[in-house]
């Protein structure tokens, strides 16, 4: 989870605090203050409003000349990744293969610190509320590829150590949020090879995931569904979609 150490001859300080600043905004913060941006980075607020000003002036932010917003363009440097990185084109034949099968929305997600992101999905036909856009960022826990990736991280010291300390906000009135029932569905996920969680998000949505491995044997993401829940039990939802999603991972293993 944590990036090796760099030499301090290579840190460059203006660009972390220049991200920090971008990520900043969230759903609660969509327009800031020098002041309110110094508060949530650390920073100065004569710093913080010289980082502003700079991102503004390249695009990143615009300003009513009191409050900062992000623009569209910061979207550049998420959908990057999306045009550079290998992993979500190699994926998407077989999602597109996997999702008419199941009939239901199929997704791959990679861990990103203790948050899930979805880099990869299809849906099916069906009409329902109950996927994730692309670059989606949710609590790993409360995810079935979130368990599942949790469950295959070699450090498990970290994982308890973390979710000691973690505060999970509740979703819906079914949310765990107890560390004792998640550390052991994280057990759980490892010895079974894959997870089920049920409206921990969204009331009424299930989610079933597989670990996604490559060949040499590693874990490098999670393959996923979610589906209504409706009149259709654990187990047979189990009998109807989790042989699909373990035929896709191991059809994709030669390819990652």
């Amino acid at each position: 989870m944590s990036p090796a150490p760099l030499d301090k001859r290579d840190w460059i300080a203006g660009l972390e605090k220049g991200l920090a600043i971008l990520e900043a905004f969230d759903d609660q913060h969509p327009r800031m203050t020098p002041t309110q941006a110094a508060a949530r980075t650390g920073l100065t607020r004569t710093a913080a409003r010289r980082y502003l000003l700079t991102l503004e002036h390249l695009g990143y932010l615009y300003t009513d000349g009191k409050l900062f917003g992000l623009t569209p363009r910061v979207l550049r440097v998420g959908w990057s990744y999306f045009d550079s990185a290998r992993l979500p084109r190699t994926v998407q034949p077989y999602l597109q293969q996997l999702s008419a099968t199941l009939n239901e929305s199929v997704y791959v997600s990679v861990l990103d610190d203790w948050e899930l992101v979805v880099i990869a999905r299809n849906g099916g036909s069906r009409v329902m509320t109950t996927g994730f856009v692309l670059g989606a960022r949710v609590p790993a826990p409360l995810t079935s590829p979130g368990v599942v990736l949790l469950g295959y991280r070699p450090d498990q010291d970290s994982v308890r150590a973390w979710l000691s300390g973690a505060e999970l906000t509740p979703f819906t009135p079914y949310t765990l949020t107890d560390n004792a029932r998640l550390e052991e569905k994280i057990r759980q996920a490892r010895a079974d090879g894959h997870a089920v969680i049920e409206q921990q998000l969204q009331v009424g949505v299930r989610g079933i995931a597989v670990p996604m491995k490559n060949r040499h044997g590693d874990v490098v993401a999670a393959l996923s569904t979610n589906m209504p829940i409706g009149k259709e039990s654990t187990d047979a939802a189990l009998r109807r979609v989790l042989p699909h999603l373990q035929e896709a991972a191991l059809a994709m293993l030669n390819a990652l």
